[in-house]
């Protein structure tokens, strides 16, 4: 029987291994294509391993490393801020959500899904965050339109607080004398590390790979954040290779933009961070995101 059950094990540390490197090797892929020469690139394809390694497509993104550190700035300042900001009032709308005792609980839980199957629209959107709160070229445009609440987050960490913070410990609270303040972030929150966790990966991937508010509140360059910056050198460079009335030294330029690796080392550049972020928030990830979604 423990010969058998050790067999099993070596079978089954097999198959996690190689589903860890199958899911590895879009991320190795990119990389590679990221190094690889661009004539290759077109002659021959993608390639986990390059033929010809050239790092010009970080050569070219070098040369604008001025903007895009201060993209990097932008993009971490808002990803923090939002992620706080976002977290904290999600959390403070679910809590009272999860206690039975609240009055119109059920009409305002109501409300929040709504939000989630409906919305004004772009339009109505745009005018109201333009015109009446004054955000276009701010980096309040890049954290509050359609990202600082979320429905479905409100959803989770209600569904959390109901399931999994004992009645008997508010219940005790209540008898030594706590207010609702203190039993929530004194009792509640650190119960609740799971599920905040959760929540907060899901933030900092919102706003992290945000590039929508961008394009729209945004016109001015130096509000750019890192996805916005690395879209625009990547249409500029695609309307440098596409022009057809252009000069020849234009021309010439164009043809030795190395534009496929260069979406790479792009994609290279932004997905980096959230994988060196993912290892610390994916011991609560999954504990998180099933006990709020499951139960309930």
């Amino acid at each position: 029987m423990q010969s058998s059950g050790r067999v099993y094990q070596w079978l089954l540390n097999i198959v996690m291994i190689g589903f860890t490197l199958f899911c590895l090797m879009p991320i190795w892929l990119l990389f590679s294509s990221s190094l690889t020469d661009d004539m290759e690139l077109v002659r021959n394809g993608y390639a986990f391993f390059p033929k010809d390694i050239s790092f010009s497509a970080y050569h070219y993104l070098w040369n604008t490393s001025s903007e895009i550190a201060r993209a990097y700035g932008i993009t971490v300042l808002t990803t923090v801020i939002g992620t706080a900001a976002g977290l904290s009032l999600t959390a403070m709308v679910a809590y009272p959500l999860s206690r039975i005792e609240m009055p119109f609980r059920n009409t305002l839980a109501f409300y929040v899904f709504f939000t989630m199957l409906f919305n004004g629209g772009l339009v109505p959107s745009y005018l109201l965050y333009t015109n009446y709160f004054d955000f276009k070229n701010t980096l309040l445009a890049l954290i509050i339109p359609g990202l600082l609440m979320n429905g479905f987050f409100i959803i989770l960490m209600r569904t959390f607080f109901a399931t999994s913070i004992p009645t008997a410990i508010i219940e005790s609270a209540y008898i030594d004398g706590a207010r609702e303040w203190k039993i929530f972030y004194r009792i509640v929150l650190p119960l609740s590390t799971p599920v905040l966790a959760t929540v907060g990966l899901f933030y900092v991937i919102l706003y992290w790979n945000d590039w929508f508010n961008g394009l729209i509140y945004l016109t001015d360059s130096k509000y750019y954040s890192l996805q916005n910056l690395l879209n625009r050198i990547l249409l500029d460079l695609q309307f440098l290779q596409s022009s057809t009335q252009a000069g020849s030294q234009t021309g010439d330029l164009a043809a030795r933009i190395p534009l496929a690796s260069m979406r790479m080392a792009m994609a290279v550049i932004g997905v980096v961070p959230l994988l060196v972020a993912y290892p610390f928030f994916q011991k609560y990830f999954a504990k998180g995101l099933t006990v709020g979604a499951v139960k309930g």
